[in-house]
């Protein structure tokens, strides 16, 4: 196991580097400069200087390598900072100053917690809700929970989040005003009263993305689970005089589990994709809104480090659930 964990992680060093070179000529190409951001009237000798503090006066692949390098030759004291160069929108009116913009790290930062709190709970939810109501349906299959089980997953899974998301606030906020419609980042949990605010406030983002997890997941885990309950061994474990119990919690589950691993796995770097409407929506200024507005304003190095991330979660928890076969089926073996 440790000489295949160590083989992918090799494999992956390569494959990174042409993901982040296709990001970054993708990105390059696409539609809207960061000049466009300045004035018209600023004279040419100080958008030339403008330019240069940007660096896009250079080629593409020069910028690229320039990028690239920041990664492996920058002082120990400041690696974190830089590695993913410095935003052009934070400051614009200071552009020529390189002191005074921020790195694109450190905007990252600031704003990864309102984004964690809300996928990491939604997630977490969704996966709670779809296994057992996938393993039950499974169990019992054609029965009304299961028929209303596959009602509310076709829903949640054909439904757009920025839409489940509009009808929750007009029905829970506006309506019923059961939960606040736009998300105070502002708030701190320091006591019982603030912590009941900030789960108030989170319940509707919650919501919308533990629907669509628990949409997809469950449906994975019924399928699965109705190609095992099939299978000849668990006849011949029901004929041995297996406990009903048993046999569905210890041998199908944990067979149905190595599909399902996947789609739970790579489900955590997708989810970031339905958060970023997500938090359009609630105005939850997370990562998702962070990249929004870094392609309105045409922030070139921020856009490409989000992007970048997320390529690098699915590479990771590629790695993860291919470890975790392993864990549920012994008979995969890693040589």
């Amino acid at each position: 196991m440790l000489t295949f964990t160590l083989r992918r992680l090799m494999f992956a060093i390569p494959t990174l580097l042409f993901i982040s070179l296709l990001i970054f000529l993708l990105v390059d190409l696409a539609p809207g400069s960061p000049m466009s951001q300045i004035p018209l009237t600023v004279p040419p000798d100080v958008r030339l200087k403008i330019m240069e503090a940007m660096g896009v006066n250079e080629p593409v692949f020069v910028r690229y390598f320039l990028w690239l390098k920041q990664f492996f030759v920058v002082e120990p004291l400041v690696l974190w900072d830089h590695w993913f160069g410095t935003s052009y929108s934070d400051g614009m009116q200071r552009i020529v100053s390189w002191q005074s913009r921020s790195p694109v790290m450190d905007i990252i930062v600031e704003r990864m917690p309102q984004t964690l709190t809300v996928i990491g709970t939604s997630y977490v939810l969704g996966v709670m809700i779809a296994l057992p109501i996938g393993i039950y349906s499974a169990y019992r299959q054609y029965s009304w929970f299961d028929q209303i089980g596959t009602f509310i997953a076709m829903i949640g899974f054909s439904v757009p989040t920025f839409f489940t998301g509009l009808v929750l606030i007009l029905v829970f906020a506006v309506n019923l005003q059961w939960f606040p419609s736009i998300y105070d980042t502002s708030l701190r949990v320091t006591d019982w009263d603030s912590f009941l605010a900030q789960a108030r406030q989170m319940a509707m983002p919650v919501m919308v993305l533990a629907l669509f997890n628990a949409a997809q997941i469950s449906r994975y885990m019924r399928s699965s689970m109705l190609e095992n309950l099939g299978a000849d061994y668990v006849r011949t474990a029901r004929a041995k005089g297996l406990s009903e119990r048993i046999v569905v919690l210890k041998h199908v589950v944990r067979n149905s589990m190595i599909p399902v691993v996947t789609v739970i796995a790579l489900g955590i770097p997708s989810i970031f994709g339905g958060a970023i409407i997500t938090e359009q929506v609630f105005r939850v200024n997370g990562l998702g809104a962070l990249l929004i507005g870094a392609i309105q304003g045409s922030d070139l190095p921020t856009v490409q480090t989000l992007t970048f991330i997320f390529a690098v979660l699915i590479v990771l928890f590629n790695l993860i659930a291919d470890i975790l076969y392993g864990m549920l089926d012994p008979r995969i073996r890693y040589d």
